[in-house]
C-alpha cells in the first residue's frame, strides 16, 4: 500500500451462449489441473468464442493433428529451430514452434495492435540469431545462444543489481510486501530481455505470452523462456544501440502515455491520511514552510469502509470542498481504488456490477469471493469490454468530486487469506475475442493490472476530453505504460531498498 518511487511506466459468446457457457465450464471443472508451480503441467484450454473462424477451428483441430511438425509443439521433443518471419518493421523478427502454432497462438496483449504481431511484411533482412525450442510436459522452452561476452538487462520490474546476467526472475504477478534483493516475482510482469552484445550491438527479446514465464540468464550467454505451450518469441536487432531496441520496442508495445504537467512535481504520499483535516494540515505545513509540493494522494482510509468509490462520511464528509481548498493552495489530488468490491447487497457498486454480471466466476459459474481490505470481496473481470464500459462510468463519475488523479492498487490481484496472495488459477475469465476468450485465471492473471489501468484511463478520459488522464498501477504487463504510470511497490523505509529503486527505475525505463 505504501507510496514509493515512481516511474512514468455479455455473456461468453454472441448467440448460442448458454450452450457455450456451459462448454466453456466444461472444460475447466472436467480437467485435472490445480494452482502449481510453472514445473508442472497445466490443461490447455483451447475453446474461444469465435468458434465460427477459421483460425480457431485450427486451434481445436491442432492437439488431434498427427503431422510431425504439431507433435513438436505439444509432445516432448528434441530441441529444434524456431520458424521464422518478418514483422512490424526491419529488423524485427517473429519466432513459432510451427505453423499451426503461430496460427493458434493467442492474440498479443502486449503490442499496440495485435494484428502487427500476426502480419508478415516483405524485408531482404534475416536473423543473425535464432532461437530454438523444446516441449516437455506441457512446457515450451526456448533458447537463444549469443556471443560469449553477452551482458543481460532488462525483465522488467525486478529487484537486485541493474545487470542481470545470471539471474532467474518468473512473470506472475505477486504482492510482494518487503521483497528484497533476490525475490524472484514482484508486481508486474515483463518477459523481455535486453541483451548488450560483446560488439557493443544490442538486441532485445520479447516472450509475447500473458502466462507465468520463467527468464532464466543463469547459464552462460543464453537467454531461456519457460512457459506454457505455445507461444511466439519477439527479436528486436540486433541493433547498433540499446536506444535502437527501445526504439523499435517501443513501436510494437508503445511509449508512456502523455502525462499532465502537474504529475511531473512532487508528490506527498504515504499510508496514509486519516481525515480530511489532516490532509488540510499537511498541505499548510508544506506551504508555511516554503517546500514545493504539487500533489497530495488519498489512500484507502478516504472511503466509507474501504468500499471503492464512496467517501467516509464522517472523516472525508465533503471531498468537493476539500478538493478545492487544495486546488485554491496549488495542489492536486489524487485518491486510489482497488478492484476488490466489498460482496454486500445495497452497496450501489456491489448491485450495479451484479445486475451488469461482471464479476470473475469460479469453475462452477458462481462469482468468486475472496477477502480484501473491505472483506469478502468480488472482482470485475476486466478481460470483458463489457466489465471495462461499467468500471470506466463508475470512474466518469468517481471524476466529478474533484478527483485528479487515480491511483490502482492491489490489482495483481491481490487476495488475503491464501497462500498463493491472489485468487484461485482455476476461477474463469470469460474475455473478449480480441483478448483470448474464455480462459483459466492462470491466463489471464499477468494482465489483470494493465486491463485495470486501461479501464480506469478510459474512463477519465470519458469524464474530460479537454485534460490528460492520470492514472498509477501497482501491478502491470509490458505495454502497460499505454495506460498508467508505475511505483516499486511496498518497500521498506530503509538503504537497502533506497539503493534498490535505483536500478528497479531504470530496469522500468528500459521496459517503456
Amino acid at each position: 500500500m505504501e507510496m514509493s518511487t515512481v516511474g512514468l511506466g455479455s455473456s461468453v459468446v454472441r448467440g448460442g451462449g448458454a450452450l457455450k457457457l456451459a462448454f466453456c465450464r466444461y472444460l475447466f471443472t472436467h480437467s485435472n489441473s490445480s494452482p502449481s508451480s510453472s514445473s508442472s503441467s497445466p490443461t490447455k484450454f483451447f475453446f474461444r468464442k469465435k468458434s465460427y473462424s477459421k483460425k480457431l477451428t485450427r486451434r481445436r483441430l491442432t492437439s488431434n493433428m498427427a503431422d510431425s511438425e504439431v507433435k513438436v509443439a505439444t509432445s516432448d521433443s528434441t530441441a529444434r529451430k524456431m520458424i521464422f518471419q518478418p514483422i512490424l518493421e526491419d529488423g524485427v523478427f517473429r519466432f513459432d514452434c510451427s505453423a499451426n502454432d503461430k496460427d493458434a497462438a493467442f492474440p498479443s496483449v502486449s503490442f499496440i495492435n495485435s494484428k502487427s504481431r500476426d502480419a508478415p511484411i516483405v524485408s531482404n533482412k534475416a536473423p543473425l540469431h535464432i532461437p530454438y525450442f523444446e516441449c516437455r510436459l506441457g512446457q515450451q522452452i526456448v533458447k537463444l545462444e549469443l556471443p560469449v561476452g553477452t551482458s543481460f538487462y532488462g525483465t522488467g520490474e525486478v529487484s537486485g543489481r541493474l545487470e542481470r546476467t545470471g539471474k532467474r526472475v518468473f512473470t506472475w504477478n505477486t504482492d510482494a510486501w518487503g521483497y528484497g534483493p533476490e525475490t524472484t516475482s514482484l508486481y508486474q510482469s515483463h518477459p523481455w530481455v535486453l541483451a548488450v552484445l560483446p560488439n557493443g550491438e544490442a538486441l532485445g527479446v520479447l516472450a509475447d505470452t500473458t502466462r507465468r514465464c520463467e527468464i532464466d540468464l543463469r547459464t552462460g550467454c543464453r537467454i531461456q523462456f519457460t512457459a506454457v505451450s505455445s507461444f511466439p518469441v519477439i527479436t528486436f536487432g540486433p541493433f547498433p544501440s540499446p536506444t535502437d531496441v527501445l526504439v523499435s520496442l517501443s513501436h510494437a508495445i508503445g511509449t508512456v502515455f502523455m502525462p499532465p504537467k502537474w504529475s511531473l512535481g512532487y508528490h506527498q504520499c504515504r499510508w496514509s491520511y486519516d481525515s480530511a483535516e489532516r490532509v488540510l494540515e499537511i498541505s499548510r505545513k508544506f506551504r508555511e514552510k516554503g517546500i514545493p509540493c504539487d500533489v497530495i494522494w488519498m489512500d484507502i482510509d478516504y472511503m466509507d469502509g474501504f468500499r471503492c468509490f464512496t467517501f467516509d462520511k464522517e472523516r472525508f464528509p465533503d471531498p468537493k470542498s476539500l478538493v478545492k481548498d487544495l486546488h485554491d493552495t496549488g495542489f492536486k489530488a489524487i485518491w486510489m481504488l482497488d478492484p476488490g468490491i466489498k460482496h454486500e447487497e445495497g452497496y450501489f457498486v456491489y448491485d450495479s456490477g451484479s445486475k451488469h454480471d461482471v464479476w470473475i466466476q469460479k469453475a462452477d459459474g458462481v462469482p468468486f469471493v475472496g477477502d480484501v481490505w473491505p472483506g469478502p470481496c468480488v472482482f470485475p473481470d476486466f478481460t470483458r469490454s463489457k466489465a471495462r464500459a461499467w468500471w470506466a462510468n463508475l470512474v466518469k463519475d468517481f471524476i466529478s468530486n474533484g478527483v485528479d488523479g487515480i491511483w490502482n492498487d492491489m490489482n495483481e490481484p491481490a487476495v488475503f487469506k491464501t497462500v498463493t496472495k491472489t485468487m484461485p488459477e482455476s476461477n474463469i475469465h470469460r474475455g473478449d475475442d480480441e483478448l483470448g476468450g474464455c480462459q483459466s485465471h492462470s491466463h489471464y492473471h499477468n494482465v489483470y493490472g494493465i486491463l485495470m489501468a486501461r479501464s480506469t484511463y478510459e474512463g477519465m478520459g470519458l469524464a474530460n476530453r479537454k485534460k490528460r488522464p492520470f492514472v498509477l498501477t501497482r501491478a502491470g504487463f509490458i505495454g502497460s505504460q499505454r495506460y498508467a504510470a508505475t511505483w516499486t511497490g511496498d518497500n521498506l523505509s530503509n538503504w537497502e531498498h533506497l539503493q534498490m529503486s535505483i536500478s528497479m527505475m531504470l530496469q522500468l525505463v528500459r521496459n517503456i
